[in-house]
């Protein structure tokens, strides 16, 4: 959308994506955690993100991790959806002692309960209830 602005404001925007940015590629856990909860995003205790992970930089603050969560190796996670002729956005929340595998797509509104697992390269397109294993593109539920 060439008039992104109209949407968040840009110094909002720039803002969120320099500090998010920064939180991908740093090392600490607890600086990443800091950063995050900087740009309004709700992150739990001992909730560990990989080297490469993405936030949303328009809405950070619809995104909450629960405690002792893990979000794999440059997973993607977004409050917003820009589609053709249509603008959504949607809270995602992510359970406590969730496991996320690495190269994640995680879509707006998505909820995935407490001690889910989501397999490595999975879009997460639908709901996720607690305790189950699902995966693939689009995810489905894994035996």
């Amino acid at each position: 959308m060439r008039l992104w602005w109209r949407i968040r404001n840009p110094l909002r925007t720039t803002f969120n994506f320099k500090l998010i940015y920064i939180a991908r590629f740093f090392p600490s856990t607890r600086v990443k955690n800091f950063l995050y909860r900087a740009c309004g995003a709700k992150i739990g205790k001992g909730a560990t993100f990989g080297l490469g992970a993405m936030m949303d930089i328009f809405y950070p603050e619809l995104i909450s991790v629960g405690e002792e969560t893990l979000i794999g190796y440059n997973t993607v996670i977004l409050a917003h959806e820009l589609l053709q002729g249509e603008y959504r956005t949607g809270r995602v929340e992510i359970g406590k002692r969730v496991m996320i595998g690495a190269n994640c797509t995680i879509l707006p509104g998505i909820r995935i309960g407490d001690d889910a697992s989501v397999s490595a390269m999975s879009l997460v397109n639908c709901d996720i209830p607690a305790g189950q294993m699902w995966g693939g593109v689009p995810i489905k539920r894994l035996k």
